[in-house]
């Protein structure tokens, strides 16, 4: 039986056009697949654990092949447990919306908590990095107001998909799914709101 994450990026509840878009693939998701696992983890709700010096202490004790000690411990248990969580799933949708080009910050924090050797990679002197997630599948939703695809570099540019997609791909998740919604602030935001459900609920039929 599938186990489906939908890791939400995005604060604005109900408001959220991302958020909407996955409740479509959701439904979808569900119909399609009855039984199946499905849960969400709110990147907001409080409980991702920040990632600061005691974190990072523990990641270089890790890489020297020490034991982290007292408070690095600690810290480096807050960090497998989110991997742990994470991994767990064979299935993952991400709800990505648009901040400053880039994707918000708690997304760039789960990222960095999780992204430690022998979790999400490992790494050889000759060989470079191998991904650990392998064997996932990934939706990925992503919305922007501003930028689009068709407009100038006047109107923004894309760190936010360029960004995402090839930390995906580095951590070994290589079947990724695009579901986007970029009206432009002169677009038809409800015409393409509909075209971006469509979509997602026809990733989610057969993912």
């Amino acid at each position: 039986m599938s186990r489906l994450l939908h890791i939400s990026a995005s604060p604005r509840g109900a408001a959220s056009v991302s958020l909407s878009i996955a409740e479509a693939f959701l439904d979808a998701y569900r119909e399609a697949n009855p039984g199946a696992v499905v849960d969400r983890f709110d990147l907001w709700d409080g409980t991702l654990p920040e990632f600061g010096p005691a974190a990072a202490g523990a990641k270089m004790a890790f890489i020297a092949g020490e034991e982290p000690r007292g408070e690095r411990a600690e810290a480096w248990r807050a960090a497998v447990a989110v991997f742990e969580r994470l991994d767990s799933y064979d299935r993952y949708l991400f709800s990505v919306p648009m901040w400053n080009a880039g994707v918000p910050y708690k997304l760039k924090q789960l990222i960095d908590v999780v992204s430690q050797p022998g979790m999400v990679f490992s790494v050889d002197p000759e060989l470079g990095y191998t991904g650990l997630l392998t064997g996932k599948r990934a939706a990925v939703v992503y919305t922007s107001l501003v930028w689009a695809p068709h407009l100038g570099p006047e109107f923004g540019a894309d760190f936010q998909s360029t960004f995402f997609g090839d930390w995906l791909r580095w951590a070994g998740v290589k079947d990724v799914h695009e579901i986007r919604y970029h009206p432009g602030l002169t677009g038809d935001a409800e015409a393409e709101a509909k075209k971006a459900a469509e979509r997602a609920r026809e990733v989610a039929r057969r993912f």
